[in-house]
């Protein structure tokens, strides 16, 4: 197991851990998160003749903090950074809420050539905001409800948006308070600034085109319980913008189901891997 840090073109430090070896498999986060959430796929994913790769989105962990550049268009050039300062080919892109959002950004603005896979995990696009033009979209109104929370009282806010993350206001749930006290933990380290700008970037970025742009095999995985990224109105409009996409959904599952639906999410991760 390796760590260490690229240096974007902003000068941005973004940290990343290297595991296993293999073809690459390059993990994208979501918000609020650091790259540990990905920690139980990717010793599963480096167990299995693969090699892991997760990095912290720049503004939390162990990334730099900038004070500007809190955007889709930086997160992929910085996942850019990445891949090609260790020279990686033949990637399969994972990418989980915003990091979904990030990947498809990604093959936007950067192509397909170093990509030979993706899976969008409770993913962002195409888009979340309500518009006009997506009338079945998220309002405003609940977006500047996270960021009054967020800047209120975020240790807090953090603390109570790990219940619907994994669906622990649901009955019968059986996510454990550890899995709680990890997300909130996680979320702490993400500066203010940055985990206020991501708002913006996750809701109101509009991925139509950068899906479009995928020609790579592509698997969506969502939970149709999922009560931060609903799937009425993520997933299940991606799939059909996608060419040859598929969709598996999680019956009852919440947005965190990487944690919640573990071995399942496991086996259906390493079967597109070696698909």
């Amino acid at each position: 197991m390796t760590t260490g840090h690229v240096s974007t073109n902003d000068n941005t430090d973004i940290f990343f851990k290297d595991w296993g070896s293999g073809q690459p498999v390059v993990f994208s986060h979501g918000w609020p998160l650091t790259a540990d959430a990905w920690d139980d796929t990717m010793m599963m994913v480096a167990d299995n003749g693969f090699r892991g790769i997760a990095h912290d989105r720049r503004g939390g962990g162990r990334s730099s903090q900038p004070w500007d550049g809190n955007d889709l268009d930086h997160y992929a050039d910085d996942l850019a950074a990445v891949i090609e300062s260790n020279d990686l080919h033949d990637v399969i892109l994972v990418g989980h809420s915003t990091g979904g959002g990030e990947i498809t950004r990604y093959v936007g603005r950067h192509g397909t050539d170093r990509v030979a896979k993706m899976l969008l995990v409770g993913a962002i696009p195409p888009l979340m905001l309500k518009t006009d033009q997506n009338p079945e979209g998220t309002p405003i109104e609940v977006f500047d409800q996270l960021r009054e929370g967020l800047t209120a009282d975020r240790s807090q806010f953090y603390e109570d948006l790990s219940a619907p993350f994994f669906g622990a206001n649901r009955p019968g749930s059986h996510v454990s308070q550890g899995v709680r006290d990890d997300f909130w933990e996680q979320s702490m380290t993400v500066g203010l600034k940055g985990a206020y700008d991501c708002i913006e970037a996750f809701s109101e970025t509009d991925l139509t085109a950068d899906l479009q742009a995928i020609d790579v095999p592509t698997l969506f995985i969502h939970g149709d319980d999922d009560q931060i990224v609903p799937f009425a109105d993520a997933s299940k409009k991606a799939v059909k913008i996608v060419k040859d996409a598929e969709l598996k959904v999680y019956p009852g599952a919440p947005h965190g189901l990487f944690a919640t639906e573990k071995d399942k999410f496991q086996k259906d991760v390493l079967d597109f891997l070696r698909s």
